[in-house]
């Protein structure tokens, strides 16, 4: 290696030691050789597959990206995001002529994003980054942007990408003005679901529900019929989180929470402190087991009849799918009150780490992670939708259609706390750190004066 690259090196190094810090990280001793190791995948997949597999796919193909291995490091490991995600596989391999033995996945299950970044960060500092790796794009990419660990991938974002993308999503894959991320799906995170027989029998019409106060007295009502009318739990930080930036919309409106996101937070005190005690009042009417039970456990509360509503990711209409109930009778759903003509998003992409230890095959992994046939494969299993505005609905769901009409008919497409893409992680810990507090003690007020002093 010359000087002046050992130099550069030295310099990425310590930035991203830098980041890694701010954010918690061990450092390499505490996390090396997580999600796999250079030595023990190497000798195992590299040598063995470039003996066995990299001589004959280059006579075949006569290119070196035949010849390359690429380490794909995801936290798709459950259900339909694994099946999402070997269908999304199959058509890279298909389309490009590559076999099993160019793809190595290195799964990370449990954490969805936290303990894949503590792993990438150290593997980085080691420099010995995978190929690609799952990540939220916008504000999440920015440890790695800071400490320029990711490569300028425009040449892969063609006028027919831009064309198809709208801004907001483009917005996050750049974060700091260069393409370093293609973002491969959009959930929507401002959903209020329903079982349409509860809300039947409590004389409940969500289409009357117009604002965040007005679900509150829809939520009495659902109580006094004798139903738990608000299906939530509290276990985990992230539900409540994300319920509270979606009451902060409803009741405020996307441009000030937008200025939260900016940290302008004394000029919303008022707004903070409202919409979080709307959180604290809906508290009354969550699940009596809420402290115990996962997302997942209470949504099967509003599958079996016991509870009316639930504000979940459109991930959660996964979960009525794999029922007898049928969409729009059985089950249904609204923007969540004072959202409508808003689209939270939540999305998952994939980057370019560098060095790259499998350039030409990245690069055409990520080309195909951008194009029409990738994102119908992957997002009509995963239930999500496509970020390209130009894929065919035929082969996604009546919801599915209904989100991608949402979608393309709303006015603003925010990012999300919760998530990752709407403010950095350093922010984000800090409100987890906040939020963990306020379902212990559900005080608007406290809530509040934390947030105006750590934020």
């Amino acid at each position: 290696m010359s000087e002046k690259n050992t130099s550069n090196s030295n310099h990425s190094r310590r930035k991203i030691i830098q980041a890694a810090s701010a954010l918690g990280v061990a450092g390499t001793t505490g996390l090396a050789g997580c999600l796999g190791g250079g030595d023990e995948n190497g000798d195992e997949n590299g040598t063995e597959n470039g003996d066995e597999n990299g001589t004959e796919n280059g006579d075949e193909n006569g290119n070196e990206a035949s010849q390359q291995e690429m380490e794909l490091v995801h936290w798709w490991t459950a259900g339909g995001e694994e099946e999402a995600l070997n269908a999304l596989l199959t058509g890279f391999k298909e389309e490009y002529g590559y076999d099993d033995s160019n793809i190595n996945e290195n799964p990370a299950p449990g954490g969805a994003g936290s303990a894949v970044d503590a792993a990438i960060q150290s593997r980085i500092i080691d420099q010995d980054p995978p190929s690609s790796f799952q990540i939220w794009p916008g504000e999440s990419l920015r440890p790695y942007t800071d400490a320029d660990v990711l490569a300028d991938i425009g040449d892969i974002w063609s006028d027919d990408m831009q064309d198809a993308y709208v801004q907001g999503v483009q917005d996050t894959a750049q974060p700091d003005g260069n393409y370093v991320s293609v973002p491969i799906n959009i959930h929507r995170l401002n959903n209020l679901f329903y079982n349409t027989d509860v809300l039947d029998d409590a004389g409940v019409d969500p289409a009357n529900i117009n604002d965040p106060e007005g679900l509150l007295d829809a939520l009495q009502t659902i109580d006094d019929a004798g139903y738990t009318a608000f299906a939530h739990q509290t276990g985990s930080v992230w539900s409540t989180l994300q319920l509270w930036e979606t009451v902060f919309i409803g009741h405020t409106g996307v441009d000030d929470f937008m200025s939260f996101l900016d940290r302008d937070v004394d000029s919303l005190e008022e707004e903070i402190r409202a919409s979080l005690q709307l959180v604290a009042d809906y508290r009354e009417y969550f699940s009596p087991d809420a402290s115990s039970i996962a997302w997942d456990e209470a949504n099967g509360q509003v599958i079996d009849g016991e509870a009316a509503f639930i504000h979940q990711g459109d991930w959660a209409a996964g979960q009525y799918g794999a029922t007898d109930l049928t969409y729009g009778e059985q089950w249904d759903h609204i923007a969540f009150p004072g959202t409508e003509g808003t689209y939270s998003l939540v999305m998952d992409s994939f980057v370019m780490p560098e060095p790259n230890p499998s350039p030409e095959l990245t690069k055409d992994f990520l080309t195909y992670c951008g194009s029409i046939d990738a994102q119908q494969r992957f997002n009509s299993i995963k239930g999500s939708i496509p970020p390209r505005t130009d894929v065919p609905s035929d082969e996604f769901g009546p919801f599915l259609q209904s989100q991608m009409e949402d979608f393309e008919s709303s006015d603003q497409q925010p990012p999300t706390i919760a998530h990752g893409s709407g403010i950095d992680p350093q922010g984000k810990s800090v409100l987890e750190e906040i939020f963990s507090g306020f379902i212990e003690n559900w005080d608007a007020d406290a809530t509040t004066a934390r947030i105006l002093d750590e934020l």
